[in-house]
């Protein structure tokens, strides 16, 4: 089945998707006469092609995401350093476990893409099994490991018979998205398939 994501605040880049794959890319008016059978999924915000993030093994390898059963212990944001290493050496599981918890994370980032030389299989299994692009790293990066890094780093254009992957965030247009960072998310879909819904 067809379906057609719009975003109020960019009705010019309506997206249809079939499948895993772009079946137009247009604005919503004519995508919804050429297509009227589609399902519409309506969003706040606008649509991008999603987020790079560079930071692939230091998110995903050597940070420790707390389970949310661990809250009130570990807090809720990943874990650096030291404390990180000994909580990812503490069980076989557990470096697993984090990596899928830092995968879902990036997700509700806008994350499409991952950058950096993953070496671990549990990286590499989280990252895969979520459909993530794997990605060239920038020869500098420009701050510390953040879900939300700066600057954001937008993929290419969406375009008809490319992946189905792309984000929406909750932000007027992309200055704002700039200003106020990927934790704005509220959609992200990757391989066709919504993986990420904000509340």
């Amino acid at each position: 089945m067809l379906t057609i994501h719009v975003c109020e605040a960019s009705p010019e880049a309506a997206v249809v998707v079939d499948g895993a794959r772009l079946a137009a890319v247009g604005p919503y008016e004519a995508l919804a006469a050429d297509h009227p059978r589609a399902r519409v999924r309506r969003w706040p915000g606008i649509l991008t092609p999603g987020l790079l993030n560079p930071y692939g093994p230091e998110l995903l390898e050597q940070a420790y995401h707390p389970d949310p059963r661990e809250a009130d212990r570990l807090g809720t944001e990943p874990i650096f350093g030291q404390r990180a290493l000994a909580l990812l050496g503490a069980q076989a599981s557990a470096r697993g476990a984090s990596a899928r918890r830092g995968v879902q994370r990036m997700l509700a980032h806008g994350t499409v893409a991952v950058a950096g030389e993953l070496r671990g299989r549990a990286a590499l299994d989280a990252v895969r099994g979520a459909g993530l692009a794997l990605a060239g790293r920038p020869a500098t990066l420009p701050g510390p490991a953040s879900l939300s890094p700066v600057p954001l780093v937008l993929l290419p254009a969406l375009a008809a018979g490319k992946p189905a992957r792309f984000a929406v965030f909750d932000v007027p247009d992309r200055a704002a998205l700039v200003r106020e960072g990927a934790s704005t998310c509220v959609a992200t879909v990757v391989g066709g398939r919504l993986v990420y819904r904000g509340r």
